[in-house]
């Protein structure tokens, strides 16, 4: 049985109209909504609401992330990802773990395509990768 105090994290409720959908994020053409639990954790976990923000012309590229836990739950709409060499379709409902340092590309999602995403650390990395085979053309909204 360890000794060492456990780190502090605080209770959080947040609500819809508590946080605004924002446009800084990792990717331009998403928006995302904080979810107050980095800032409860003590930034050891992130949680977010991600929305397409316009149509996808060139997805996220190929990349890791430097994360020891990383889901993606959809709520609404689908994605099409590439994760290594498979094609994937995400719809709602789906809930992906994407494994540490699994490489992968976003190429293709519906306008009304919304996930939760969950990831530890709150301060992952994005690494782009080299190609690891060709990506599907995304199809037009």
């Amino acid at each position: 049985m360890s000794t060492a105090a456990p780190e502090k994290t605080t209770f959080s409720h947040v609500k819809p109209e508590d946080t605004p959908w924002r446009s800084d994020g990792l990717r331009d053409f998403f928006l995302y909504k904080d979810l107050g639990i980095e800032k409860a954790t003590g930034g050891r976990v992130i949680a977010q609401l991600v929305k397409a923000n316009m149509a996808p012309e060139k997805g996220t590229g190929w990349h890791r992330h430097g994360a020891e836990f990383h889901i993606v739950l959809m709520l609404k709409g689908w994605a099409r990802f590439m994760y290594e060499d498979k094609e994937t379709l995400v719809a709602a409902g789906d809930c992906v773990h994407q494994r540490p340092g699994i490489i992968h590309f976003l190429f293709d999602y519906s306008p009304d395509m919304e996930y939760l995403e969950v990831v530890s650390p709150a301060d992952f990395s994005s690494v782009d990768m080299p190609a690891s085979c060709a990506v599907p053309e995304p199809a037009s909204w």
